[in-house]
């Protein structure tokens, strides 16, 4: 019996498993983001408080921040257009490319928790604030594992000119942290 790697192979469907794996990942953060969505969506609606307290986000921020991740998509993006190619340098200048700019977005977020914390906006404050910081806690989670995702994919696959495959699955993941921020950025900094 011969050794077959799984992750390159094609399950029952015909999707390649790797593909389909990501997909039920992705398909169960939906259930997690969209339930937190959910629940903040109907506490903001009955509590009128919700949106003096939004007042507080800075929409500058959160518009820097959904530059760098928006342009990380397009970088992304380019990443998986070279890796079709079987282009080493350029995949892997579009992944750290997309890492770097992952890495601005969580130092404006950084900074920004820092500011908020020092200007006595905590995650005990009030539930608005529960809210928020669990949501972009969660979010910003997301974009450090798909940031340590890419390293490894750049530096131990792609170097090596192997498993091309993982540029778009890492890809797919990486949209949908980005397709998260752009339901978080004006339900929390916007909708004032």
């Amino acid at each position: 019996m011969a050794h077959q790697i799984i992750a390159t192979s094609r399950s029952a469907s015909g999707i390649p498993t790797g593909r389909l794996a990501v997909w039920w990942v992705v398909g169960s953060e939906i259930v997690i983001f969209g339930g937190l969505i959910a629940a903040y969506l109907l506490n903001r609606f009955l509590h009128g408080s919700w949106a003096q307290s939004a007042g507080h986000t800075s929409t500058l921020i959160g518009g820097i921040n959904t530059f760098w991740l928006l342009t990380s998509s397009f970088f992304v993006v380019l990443a998986h257009a070279a890796s079709e190619k079987r282009d080493i340098r350029t995949t892997r200048k579009f992944l750290w490319l997309t890492i770097l700019l992952g890495g601005f977005f969580m130092l404006f977020k950084t900074y920004e928790y820092a500011v908020k914390i020092e200007g006595g906006y905590t995650l005990f404050t009030s539930n608005f604030w529960s809210f928020y910081y669990t949501a972009t806690g969660l979010h910003g989670f997301h974009v450090l594992c798909g940031m340590v995702i890419m390293a490894i994919i750049a530096e131990r696959d792609i170097k090596q000119g192997k498993n091309w495959h993982r540029v778009e699955n890492i890809g797919i993941y990486w949209h949908f942290v980005d397709i998260v921020w752009i339901f978080l950025f004006p339900l929390l900094y916007i909708a004032k």
